[in-house]
């Protein structure tokens, strides 16, 4: 959206990372700590220093698990993990030696060598050129800030907390524990002058659905706490005492938002099903039991993906087979008759447990991980496996392996479940012996065997985000490459339609859980390809379900066609883009 500049109001641009409109006062947030003079200290005093730092990450380490808790009950159990990583500093070896270098050889006081080592660690991750390790220095400042606190006895409760008028909180930067316990209704928004997209605290935000602008360039200096101001989280402008013009412009905007999410609504018990009357199956992705609700809420048609590692990531020791159990059985039996497909444990890659001990791997993503890992720990697997076919009694449950390479250990994996049945009979233990199984396809040697892999299965679940990333090798992650991270790139175009082929032919269906699936601009292509299911996070359910019954699969069959033989993934992208917009308008009404 192009906004122009009226008169008396000034216009700063930045980064949009969470949709929405907000208008309010602002308040300017975060100024810096002042330094930490060096004190010296005795050789006497030494070992009561390393005793305050040993009692200060203790009280931080507390602290973190925490707001990780709070996050988990309120989010979700992937948006507490992030805070893994908060957790994993306190037992930096490198880190604390350092502290304690400075404090046995210089004599410096704890606090003001934790901070000079601490700053020298964030100063180091900021300047690298690679933005996901740059975004790090976000989570260290995070960290450091409160052990410093700890160290001096200073309330760790940040100003945002005690905020008394709804405002649009404009700072340098917001660290991710302190966007994840933000009070909704005391800040309207956020604008800061770091961060990017894939930050933390971008993440956080749209989670919690407050309109957010990273990339504020000197932000802080530019605005006063008290001056009126607009935030336009869909396009990135902040717009200081905005005019009457400017206000009666984004009303509109924000009544058409509230309009088409008031249509969305109304869509919730309706199929999924186009003009000519064909049905698509829109399931849910989700991580934990309590999210059934939103699955109920949202629309979908069941679970296409349970992501089951997160009942390992958010736990100190490894889940038991029956608390396994009762998380797949209550997603079940909420859902039942609905399916419930149960991905096994993909642990390794960005997702580690320290509990397990996997070992640290120069490639993880090329690694132990995933299936991998669980025909080599079966013991692990079993307990997995057993606790899913258990849930099966209850629900229509369905299994699929990740990361499946080639059919070895498809086929492996397959006796260890006849194994668990034949134990659960024995046991006198009901399940439902018909199970269905089935695969990821995220590894473009399981496309090339598709053919195969689909004799010994019952469906396919194809999962762009890896597809893309181990077909191209691109690290989306990585700044300098990101931009080649393509699914429109005519090879995945093509894998994606080699993979619908192969099951069709062999009398199975196919579903997509991948980001794409969740595009609306790829809605189109998806299913003109031939994909019977699509699976996303429950809030974009509406928005697919929307474009789908608007939407003739003879032309998305056209598009396929075409783009099966264009050579540009770039103008694939544009003419999917270009459909999604004249079938919807609606949804992209607030991006011009």
């Amino acid at each position: 959206m192009s906004v122009p500049e009226h008169k008396g109001e000034r216009i700063i641009r930045g980064i949009p990372v969470s949709g929405g409109v907000c208008r309010g006062r602002v308040f300017v947030h975060g100024k810096a700590r002042d330094a930490i003079s060096n004190q010296g200290i005795t050789e006497g005093e030494i070992s009561g220093e390393l005793v305050r730092l040993e009692n200060a990450l203790i009280a931080t380490r507390h602290e973190i698990s925490e707001v990780q808790r709070q996050v988990r009950e309120a989010m979700g159990a992937e948006h507490a993990g992030i805070f893994d990583a908060h957790l994993l500093v306190l037992e930096d070896p490198t880190l604390i030696d350092e502290v304690s270098r400075l404090v046995h050889n210089e004599h410096f006081n704890i606090a003001h060598a934790f901070q000079h080592v601490a700053d020298k660690y964030v100063a180091t991750l900021a300047a690298i050129e690679d933005n996901y390790l740059r975004e790090r220095a976000a989570d260290m400042r995070d960290v450091a800030a409160r052990i410093l606190n700890n160290l001096l006895g200073r309330s760790n409760e940040s100003e945002l907390r005690h905020l008394r008028v709804p405002s649009i909180v404009i700072s340098e930067d917001l660290s991710p524990s302190g966007t994840a316990l933000l009070d909704k209704t005391m800040v309207l928004g956020f604008g800061t002058e770091m961060g990017s997209r894939t930050s933390h605290t971008a993440i956080m935000a749209r989670s919690l659905k407050i309109p957010a602008i990273v990339g504020l360039k000197d932000a802080v200096h530019q605005v006063q706490s008290g001056e009126e101001a607009l935030l336009d989280g869909f396009n990135g402008y902040l717009i200081i005492n905005p005019t009457d013009q400017t206000l009666f412009e984004y009303g509109q905007l924000v009544r058409k938002q509230q309009s088409v999410e008031e249509g969305l609504r109304e869509l919730r018990d309706k199929p999924a099903i186009t003009l000519e009357g064909s049905r698509i199956i829109l399931s849910a992705n989700v991580e934990q039991a309590a999210d059934a609700v939103a699955v109920q809420e949202f629309g979908a048609e069941g679970v296409g993906l349970f992501r089951t590692e997160y009942l390992f990531l958010s736990k100190q020791t490894l889940p038991s087979e029956e608390e396994q159990y009762q998380a797949y059985r209550q997603v079940a039996a909420t859902l039942n008759p609905q399916p419930v497909l149960i991905r096994t444990l993909d642990i390794g890659g960005d997702k580690f447990v320290s509990h397990l001990q996997i070992p640290q791997e120069m490639n993880p993503f090329l690694g132990w991980r995933a299936i991998r890992f669980c025909l080599e720990r079966r013991d692990i697997f079993r307990h997995q496996l057993r606790a899913v076919l258990r849930a099966s009694a209850d629900g229509n449950v369905k299994l699929m392996y990740p990361m499946v390479s080639g059919l070895n250990e498809l086929l492996q994996a397959n006796e260890l479940v006849e194994q668990c049945k034949s134990e659960l009979s024995s046991e006198g233990i009901p399940f439902n012996n018909s199970i269905e199984i089935g695969v990821m396809i995220e590894i473009p040697s399981a496309v090339m065997i598709a053919n195969t892999l689909a004799k010994h299965v019952k469906f396919f679940s194809i999962g762009t985000n890896d597809l893309i990333q181990y077909s191209l090798a691109v690290d989306r992650l990585n700044d300098k490459i990101a931009h080649l991270y393509e699914p429109t790139h005519p090879a995945i175009v093509n894998l994606l339609k080699m993979t619908i082929d192969a099951a069709h032919r062999n009398g199975i269906w196919v579903g997509v859980c991948g980001e794409m699936a969740g595009d609306v601009s790829m809605v189109p292509l998806l299913l003109g390809l031939g994909a019977d299911e699509l699976s996303t996070s429950p809030s974009l359910v509406p928005e697919i379900k929307f474009l789908i019954r608007r939407m003739k699969l003879s032309e998305a069959k056209d598009l396929a066609d075409w783009a099966l033989t264009c050579e540009s993934g770039s103008e694939i992208y544009e003419r999917c883009n270009g459909i999604a917009r004249r079938l919807a308008p609606t949804l992209f009404e607030t991006q011009k």
